[in-house]
């Protein structure tokens, strides 16, 4: 005996794409950050770090602005009935807090830099000595599938069950000031990242080209 689900539509069927445009909080462990140069080599462990969430404003609303709060972006494109390839962008913000004495390891040359660290530890609150920020992203740019099960379908409003997992490149531009030199603002590669997924899509308008196949 065939079960109603499997004679309903698929949730999305191959050749199809789907576009999410969202915003988010993000939560951070604690950090070991290490720092490399001419005249130091050091490393700093346990080091707290925030989100910063953008005040609410036309800037979530404004085609011209979107980018400026934290977001998430996909991109799906259905290789098969219910199955997305997807492409993604998670744009997050990490923010070192200021007022922390930080865990150090590591050595530096310039006597004055290096007089501020005290016990194996050194007081970031004045920030001559540091600050260090991904505010204009800690982007996480990956590639990743998600499989698409249709919960509940009827006129005009369906809920969709979706799972997966993804890979990717962490692209941030770094905000760090170090030593009183020039802040440092630039894109770059910084590591890797994976991630599982799982999500609940309410659809409700929803526009098919063809036959529906019933």
């Amino acid at each position: 005996m065939e079960m109603e689900s499997e004679q309903q539509n698929p949730a999305s069927k191959k050749e199809q794409c789907l576009f999410f445009w969202g915003w988010n909080r993000a939560g951070f462990s604690k950090s070991d950050i290490r720092f490399r140069g001419n005249g130091y080599d050091f490393t700093l462990n346990n080091v707290v770090a925030h989100d910063r969430p953008s005040e609410l404003s036309m800037a979530y609303i404004d085609p011209t602005r979107l980018s400026i709060p934290q977001f998430n972006f996909r991109l799906a494109y259905f290789i098969k009935d219910n199955l997305a390839l997807v492409v993604a962008q998670d744009h997050m913000k990490y923010v070192m807090d200021q007022n922390q004495v930080i865990d150090f390891n590591g050595n530096i040359s310039d006597p004055k830099y290096a007089s501020m660290v005290q016990n194996g530890k050194v007081d970031v609150t004045d920030e001559q000595f540091l600050t260090f920020e991904h505010t204009d992203g800690l982007n996480y740019v990956n590639l990743g599938l998600e499989k698409y099960n249709n919960l509940l379908s009827k006129k005009n409003f369906d809920i969709f069950w979706a799972y997966g997992g993804g890979a990717g490149v962490m692209f941030p531009k770094s905000n760090v000031k170090l030593f009183g030199n020039e802040r440092s603002d630039r894109y770059h590669i910084a590591g890797f990242g994976a991630d599982a997924r799982t999500n609940i899509n309410f659809v409700f308008l929803e526009a098919y080209n063809g036959k529906s196949g019933r």
